[in-house]
């Protein structure tokens, strides 16, 4: 019987599959692509940043409609995401705000994508409370239950509830539009830039900018005073020992 011959891969074979295997290996370890240019405020999933709760309080009170307290909002976060804004009044007692990272741009805030809702009912003619709780990675946060008394220095976008016939303004809500997520992030920009000690670096990851101060609601901050607890994601200070307490608040006009 012939005896069978076989053949050796020559060197060259070799080489071509040792480099076609080694390519693939790399290829498949890269992503398909990089983010483009237009896409700086899109969302990272890196959500390690301190929000100052208190100062989100204050730009709430302050805020002279939807577009003012989102424009406050994001002057105040600092990462790199632009936070959207909802605002629905459910009755004429109730409204409801939410911040969230408007992942799919389809202007509704997912449950997946909030940061945090605020709950303001008025309680008689001439007073209310609002209260703030985080949600996803600041989920541990829940801030006390703060009084709102005419008088005090606020906005139009709350002290319009205690003027006579009072018809609440977004039973139909508000939500920040595409449009205006660009708007907010050339805004920022341009607080940033003449605000350079509160933003030391951009982080281009979501990470946080720099200096804290008071974020995450620290013993120094206002209104609040109430006791904090660590924990919370990042081992930053998120929530509240007394989650019950209630404080009235003034702010300084």
């Amino acid at each position: 019987m012939p005896e069978e011959k076989t053949s050796s891969p020559s060197p060259t074979s070799l080489t071509r599959v040792l480099a076609l295997t080694a390519a693939l290996a790399v290829g498949g370890a890269l992503p398909a692509c990089g983010p483009s240019p237009t896409d700086r405020w899109v969302v990272t999933e890196n959500t390690n940043v301190a929000i100052d709760w208190d100062a989100v309080g204050k730009a709430y009170l302050a805020a002279e409609g939807p577009e003012d307290f989102e424009r406050r909002v994001n002057e105040i976060y600092e990462g790199d995401e632009i936070i959207s804004v909802s605002v629905q009044d459910l009755d004429e007692r109730t409204q409801v705000v939410t911040g969230f990272f408007d992942k799919d741009e389809d202007g509704a805030a997912a449950e997946g994508e909030k940061i945090f809702s605020l709950r303001r009912d008025v309680t008689s003619q001439d007073a209310a409370k609002y209260q703030i709780s985080g949600h996803g990675a600041y989920a541990s946060y829940h801030s006390p239950v703060w009084d709102i008394m005419m008088g005090m220095a606020m906005g139009s976008m709350i002290s319009r509830m205690f003027m006579p016939g009072y018809m609440p303004m977004y039973t139909a809500g508000y939500t920040t539009s595409p449009a205006r997520r660009g708007q907010l992030a050339s805004q920022r920009s341009s607080y940033r830039a003449q605000n350079p000690g509160k933003f030391a670096k951009s982080s281009g990851s979501g990470r946080s900018y720099g200096a804290k101060g008071s974020s995450w609601g620290s013993k120094g901050s206002t209104p609040s005073s109430a006791p904090r607890r660590s924990g919370g994601f990042g081992g930053g200070r998120f929530g509240l020992r007394d989650r019950g307490a209630r404080e009235r608040i003034r702010l300084e006009s």
